[in-house]
């Protein structure tokens, strides 16, 4: 935060209150005394003559203005300071916006310079960083939402604090500069355990890798290393090719694809106090088949996929596939596609896409080589010849044999038959007898109705026959495997049956987790497996169970499932707008928030958002108080900018905007950060120090006017004399 004895200190430095040393060291000097000045002052200017008091008058009133006026000047242009504070190891985002001339975007270079020294430059697309900031910058140009010449500097160390500036230039406009740049100031906070932290790291296989953990007393300090969150010790190859340096630093050579994740070193001294960074390792490789199997059966008249097991980093970039010594072209292949991933999608197999196949995937930096040959074979798949009924019924302590059977189309096979429970439960064991492809239950229970499934499996496919056992006089067992999705004020809930009958009817149980009382909702459609329970409460828990009825009665209650509706505010989600709009159904963020100061009010601007917007109910605009994040205000509004009134001065603001859909959503615009200058403060006190400055000339022309007529008196009485 600015304060006014910084602000007087920049002036002196700029109006030669200090000295270069011959070192180049920038010291304070003495302030000139008014005979140093005097001693430059053209003779007509000195004292004695009329125009001098005028010209010492107008000289003296200059500097004082200067120096109460200098500093507040130098921040009511649209460049205010942002001042910043990080941890050593954490990160910082320096928002910088373009200001493109009417709006049109144009070519750019973009200057990023500390302390007078360049650290991330971009020219006609090329990036360049600088010495120690390397690995730790990266420029946020399409990120929607900050300025497209904003900095993300992650890694903080103890040298990164000081002043940043960011600098925007126009090299094919006259003039080349606009309203663009923005100073930040960076203040690492002091007293931890580490000096540099380990910083992101890209390396070739086979390369060595080196992490920075640079302690403040290695003597007193002992550090461990983590990858994703495990102990280097518990990776038995990779702590084999790791060393440690003396400082804390963590060398690993050589690296395997297999290093890639996050390394974490921890700090701790002797009083036990702990401090931890993380760094990523990013390990690149030739594009290289993982694995390949030697056969791969494809059923012969269906859809099948062909795949190349791979792994490339940098991603793939092209894919190739032989079959039988040939280049394989799916594009000259009528029925062959390729997917996404580059694997063969069959359309509909016949006795020509049987063959000897290989592929050879391929990334920026080339290919490790093709794969072993995978035998491919065009398969028949199994057909039922005999399939189980659709439903028995029987009673409790009866017996029920369900008949099944299944061969290949080409009838030389006999596919592999298999009976299963359809709700996941094991076969009633000792109970049960399968002959062939033929199911017998002896002493049906009640726990044994359910849905059954004969499969018939060959290398080619696998098919499912299904078949019900129902039992008289005995209801409907309780849906399972309850689901839920909500918004603040419904919820959604799936289920899956535990009986399957034309007349089955559903009804929702439901409370608030805490509440005494249940509320039922009945399912209209008997074929929907779902139902929407509305005019629920924001960020509440509820509790539901289904129960499920036949022409026997009701059955039994599922199991009791919870679920929380979704509060009125939420933070919007990391994988941007359009996902969050497209999960939660709510409206997008106000678009490019800022605040300014116009004429002697601070004005809050912003644009409407982009999606949802007949969904917007009104603004909410919020400002804070910092650091404290002390909330200091609150208003809505419908239009797209505010007065602000009543700002304290001389205090730092974070101010935002939220977007309140009808559905009760709110979305957060971009965070804006502003100090307000104390400028009532500054125009007292140059009031007050011009009212001193007359005061005082005004004694000085009396006593300089009493003394020059004392000395006329003087010489007229000597002249009587004589």
């Amino acid at each position: 935060m600015i304060n006014t004895q910084q602000l007087l200190t920049n002036h002196r430095r700029r109006w030669g209150w200090w000295r270069w040393e011959a070192t180049g060291a920038l010291v304070p000097s003495r302030r000139p005394r008014m005979a140093q000045v005097a001693a430059h002052v053209p003779p007509t200017m000195r004292p004695g003559t009329r125009a001098s008091m005028l010209m010492v008058t107008v000289m003296i009133l200059l500097m004082l203005g200067s120096v109460a006026i200098g500093p507040a000047q130098a921040y009511l242009d649209d460049r205010q300071p942002v001042y910043l504070e990080a941890k050593v190891g954490s990160y910082v985002v320096l928002d910088c916006p373009v200001d493109f001339p009417q709006d049109e975007p144009i070519p750019y270079v973009l200057h990023w310079n500390k302390d007078n020294k360049p650290v991330f430059t971009l020219y006609d697309g090329v990036l360049n960083t600088y010495e120690t900031y390397i690995g730790r910058v990266t420029l946020l140009n399409n990120d929607i939402l900050y300025g497209k010449a904003s900095l993300n500097l992650t890694s903080i160390r103890e040298s990164d604090n000081g002043w940043y500036e960011c600098k925007v230039i126009f090299p094919n406009r006259v003039p080349n500069k606009r309203n663009n740049g923005t100073w930040f100031h960076i203040s690492v906070l002091g007293g931890t355990l580490l000096r540099i932290p380990p910083v992101n790291q890209t390396v070739l296989e086979g390369d060595p890798a080196f992490f920075h953990c640079t302690v403040q007393n290695p003597e007193t300090m002992f550090v461990e290393w983590y990858k994703d969150n495990e102990s280097l010790l518990q990776y038995y190859d990779l702590s084999h090719r790791a060393m440690m340096g003396p400082d804390g630093s963590l060398t690993i050579n050589p690296t395997q694809m297999s290093d890639l994740g996050f390394f974490t070193c921890e700090v701790r001294n002797s009083a036990n106090d702990t401090q931890s960074a993380s760094a990523y390792l990013n390990v690149q490789y030739k594009a290289k088949v993982v694995y390949a199997p030697k056969e791969v059966y494809i059923p012969y008249g269906e859809s099948a996929v062909l795949d190349c097991h791979f792994r490339s980093n940098p991603p793939l970039k092209n894919l190739r596939w032989e079959k039988d010594g040939f280049l394989f072209d799916p594009y000259n292949v009528q029925g062959v596609f390729y997917n996404r991933n580059g694997s063969l999608q069959f359309d509909k197999v016949d006795d020509s896409h049987a063959g000897r196949y290989s592929c050879t995937p391929y990334n920026d930096l080339g290919s490790d080589g093709p794969s072993p040959i995978i035998n491919v074979i065009v398969q028949r798949p199994p057909h039922f010849t005999l399939k189980p009924k659709l439903v028995y019924v029987t009673k409790i302590g009866g017996t029920v044999e369900m008949h099944c059977d299944a061969r290949d189309r080409d009838g030389y096979h006999v596919p592999l038959i298999n009976w299963v429970k359809k709700d996941g439960s094991l076969l009633p064991h000792g109970r049960h007898e399968v002959n062939g492809g033929n199911l017998t239950i002896v002493d049906i229970v009640e726990a044994d109705r359910g849905i059954y499934g004969c499969q018939a499996t060959n290398e080619a496919a696998t098919i499912t026959a299904d078949a019900e056992i129902m039992i008289e006089n005995v209801s409907p067992r309780a849906p399972y495997n309850l689901t839920g999705n909500s918004t603040d004020t419904a919820i959604t809930i799936r289920w899956a049956p535990g009986y399957i009958r034309q007349y089955l009817d559903y009804i929702i149980w439901y409370r608030l987790a805490d509440a005494p009382e249940w509320r039922t909702l009945k399912v209209s459609n008997k074929h929907v497996l779902e139902a929407t329970i509305t005019n629920l409460q924001p960020a509440r828990e509820y509790e539901f169970m289904v129960l499920c009825q036949d022409n026997y009665g009701d059955g039994m209650f599922s199991k009791a499932f919870r679920y929380f509706t979704k509060p009125t505010e939420f933070e919007q989600p990391e994988n941007g707008l359009q996902d969050a709009l497209l999960q939660f159904s709510q409206i997008g963020s106000p678009r490019n928030f800022l605040v300014r100061k116009e004429q002697d009010n601070f004005v809050a601007h912003w644009e409407p958002p982009e999606l949802g917007l007949d969904q917007l109910r009104y603004y909410i605009l919020r400002w804070w108080i910092e650091p404290q994040h002390k909330l200091y205000g609150s208003v809505e509004t419908s239009g797209t900018h505010y007065v602000l009134e009543n700002l304290t001065e001389d205090e730092m603001y974070t101010f935002q905007v939220f977007a309140l859909s009808t559905t009760n959503y709110t979305s957060g615009s971009n965070e804006f950060e502003m100090y307000v200058y104390p400028y009532r403060r500054v125009k007292m006190m140059t009031v007050s120090g011009v009212l001193i400055l007359l005061f005082c000339l005004a004694v000085i022309s009396i006593l300089l006017y009493m003394k020059r007529n004392r000395i006329r008196k003087l010489r007229e009485a000597e002249n009587v004399k004589i």
